[in-house]
């Protein structure tokens, strides 16, 4: 049973005459009876009684015509829908994000992104940039907002940009006067203080402990959380200093507030990526939230 044939069956039975249902459908009659026939023939029943004058449905066509047209109904449906998602009328994307970074960076992609895209759906997955890996390889996201270096070999990224790593100290501290001497601070320099950083998992926790060993020392951590706010708040109260991205170090939300300082030369920074499963077809609704992203985020200048 070919859809084809629904169609002409249905058009018979509008028409009820073969010539008319021919010349509507734009095909020769001896093929739309030869088409009928063979149908008929498939399905064991008579759809169509031919008389002289007219054509008349059998039972058996007036139930075939019932359930033809609507399944010619649901496959126009699928096709406008389908012509919805393809045009990005329509169309759903997953996308994971690191919290902190999310919250400070989707804020400003989002209004953009739903501003041309309204009917277009975002499912938001936070969660530890170990567990965003693992759910963008399995495919339980579209896209997730990352750092390089990604642990999983099969997810591909694209860059969206340097981030410069500040440094956070308590506003009592030693080294706070050099926010305003634009003395700038060696990693080296903090190899007696007392680190807190976030938990194991995390990402940035990896590159705060690779940057301190890479500058000849193990950083004392005498706290860990969950949560960069926290960190930050628990810097700003005096219990020790800490790395920040410089995104989210310019954007504090808790009333406990470190100083932020600069980090000599060679600066340290981390690539923000949008990362994907190698090898994923990702959709039009996917590939413009990508494009979104990456022209908003590189107008933030996180450099």
């Amino acid at each position: 049973m070919e859809l084809r044939q629904l169609q002409y069956a249905l058009q018979i039975a509008a028409e009820r005459n073969f010539s008319r249902a021919a010349d509507k459908l734009h095909i020769a009659q001896p093929s739309l009876s030869q088409q009928l026939s063979k149908l008929e023939k498939e399905l064991g029943v008579l759809l169509f009684q031919r008389n002289t004058s007219s054509v008349e449905l059998t039972h058996a066509g007036e139930k075939f015509v019932e359930q033809a047209q609507t399944i010619i109904d649901a496959v126009e449906l699928l096709r406008q829908e389908m012509s919805d998602i393809s045009q990005l009328r329509k169309g759903r994307v997953v996308v994971g994000s690191m919290p902190i970074t999310g919250a400070h960076l989707l804020p400003h992609v989002l209004p953009v992104f739903k501003s041309k895209y309204a009917e277009v759906e975002i499912t938001l997955l936070e969660d530890s940039s170990m567990n965003l890996e693992k759910l963008t390889a399995s495919g339980q996201t579209d896209l997730s907002l990352l750092s390089l270096p990604l642990e999983i070999p099969t997810l591909a990224y694209e860059v969206l940009g340097e981030e410069r790593i500040d440094l956070a100290v308590p506003p009592e501290h030693s080294l706070a006067s050099r926010s305003a001497s634009g003395i700038r601070t060696a990693l080296g320099e903090l190899r007696d203080e007392p680190f807190i950083v976030l938990k194991e998992g995390q990402g940035f926790r990896k590159m705060t402990v690779e940057l301190c060993r890479a500058a000849g020392f193990e950083p004392r951590i005498v706290f860990e959380s969950n949560n960069m706010e926290t960190v930050q708040s628990l810097v700003a109260t005096g219990m020790g200093v800490t790395l920040v991205p410089h995104f989210i170090a310019r954007a504090p939300r808790s009333e406990f507030v470190p100083v932020y300082l600069p980090l000599a030369d060679p600066v340290p920074s981390r690539t923000l990526v949008v990362a994907y499963r190698r090898g994923r077809y990702l959709s039009n609704a996917a590939e413009a939230f990508m494009e979104t992203f990456r022209t908003t985020v590189k107008g933030l200048s996180v450099e």
